[in-house]
This record gives structure tokens, sequence and C-alpha cells, in this order.
């Protein structure tokens, strides 16, 4: 869309030509920004309620930080994922707000904290302590997204008695994230105790017959409880974003 086409849709709802929802239909299509080595969706916050999230792996620490900078000048909330401290650190140069997580691989920028629905709760579990990585990658992305995010971890099949005593706070959510690698198990008993959505997050924690998360993935596919979805291997930010999603629709 170039300055002229634009001039003649913002002309046409002037005329009433075009009406409110069909102009910002054409508005959603406006252009990237090209930086010849990314090409940067800013009006994805538009069509999808949230700025275009950076992943980070694989890219160039400048890579990294151009994407970044660009991003905040027209959006207060930012993420990027699969972050090195190197890349935080020359992100944090040009938005000095920037912070680190260092469990998660987070680079977050959050400077509207979005007003959240306390009554309604995504809640984010672990099988164990080493799903900890996935997990808050999940919840910190529902939360930057402005949601409110509870956590239960390590309460695996392993000693479920430690799962059971938790039974009044996941019947309370809203949505449900659930972090398991190994054999997956957790995802199945708790999707099997409430009525609520579950996403299942396989991790790739395990020893070798795991297979690298594929072992909990396969066994997440396969559950037998009803309302169970699944996200890809360690895909955190899928899952939050997902949760997100859910837990805002009315």
């Amino acid at each position: 869309m170039n300055i002229e086409h634009l001039r003649t849709v913002l002309q046409d709802f002037h005329n009433d030509q075009l009406s409110l929802d069909e102009t910002l239909d054409v508005l959603k299509l406006l252009p990237y920004e090209d930086l010849d080595f990314a090409k940067i969706d800013h009006h994805r916050m538009m069509r999808q309620g949230f700025p275009e999230v950076v992943f980070c792996l694989g890219k160039t620490v400048a890579q990294v930080v151009g994407i970044m900078e660009r991003l905040a000048i027209h959006n207060p909330n930012i993420l990027g994922t699969r972050a090195t401290v190197e890349m935080y650190l020359g992100v944090k140069v040009v938005i000095p707000t920037a912070q680190y997580d260092d469990i998660s691989k987070l680079i977050i920028i959050h400077r509207d904290k979005i007003k959240t629905d306390d009554t309604r709760v995504i809640l984010v579990m672990t099988a164990g302590t080493s799903d900890l990585p996935a997990a808050e990658e999940a919840a910190i992305t529902a939360e930057v997204m402005g949601n409110k995010v509870e956590r239960i971890y390590d309460v695996g099949v392993a000693g479920i008695h430690r799962l059971f005593a938790q039974q009044e706070r996941i019947l309370q959510a809203n949505v449900i994230i659930v972090a398991a690698g190994m054999e997956g198990a957790l995802v199945s008993v708790v999707g099997g105790m409430v009525m609520k959505p579950v996403i299942a997050l396989p991790t790739s924690i395990g020893y070798g017959a795991s297979f690298g998360g594929i072992a909990a993935l396969l066994g997440m596919l396969n559950s037998c409880a009803a309302g169970v979805s699944v996200v890809n291997i360690d895909n955190g930010f899928g899952a939050g974003r997902l949760a997100s999603i859910i837990n805002k629709m009315r």
C-alpha cells in the first residue's frame, strides 16, 4: 500500500464510501518495514492483538537489536524468545527498560501493564523442576499479554499426592498449561480432573528413550482425557499465547 492508495482509502472513509470496519480491514494489510535481513510486521498488533514476537535463536546480536529497536518504536510490550544474555545486553543499550529472564531465556519489554481480569486465571503446572524453562516461557508470555497467571510446579505423577493437594487451585483456573517431559503422563491426569481447556506442553526433558521430548509429545497426543490440546516440544511461547487467546474470549 503506497501513500496514494492510503489517501484514497481514507478519503473514501471520509466520504462514507467505506465503513469504519471496512477501512480497518484495509489498514490491517499495511506493509511491513524492510530491514533487508528482516521484514518487520508492525501491524500484527492490529490483526492479532499482540506485536510480532522475535524468535532470537539463529539470529546475530545485531539482528536481534535492530528488530527489537524498531518494534519498540510502535509497541510498548515486546518479547524476544530463545535469547542469550549477549542479545539482551545489546537490546538494553537501545531499550533501557528491557529485562531478561534467565530461566525462560526471554527478553521482555513490558512498558504497558495491561489491566488483567483477576477472576480469570491461567494456571501453569510442571511435572518436575526440570520443566521450568518451557513453563516459565509460557507463564511470562501470558503475563505480558495481560493475564493473571499462577504457578504450581513439581507435581508429577511419581508423587501424585503432591498434585491432589493442589486440587482446589486447579479447579479454579480458567485455562491450564501442563508442562511435562519423560512420558508426559501429568497431562492426562489433570485433563481428567477438570472441565477447562488444558494445553499440553511437552518438554525435551528425559533419558534416551524420551527422544528429546517425542515420547512426551506422543503420549500427550494420545491422551485419553478430553479437552486437551498439544503444542510443540518446548514451545512455551505457543502455549502461553494460546492460553491468553482462550482466557480473553467472552
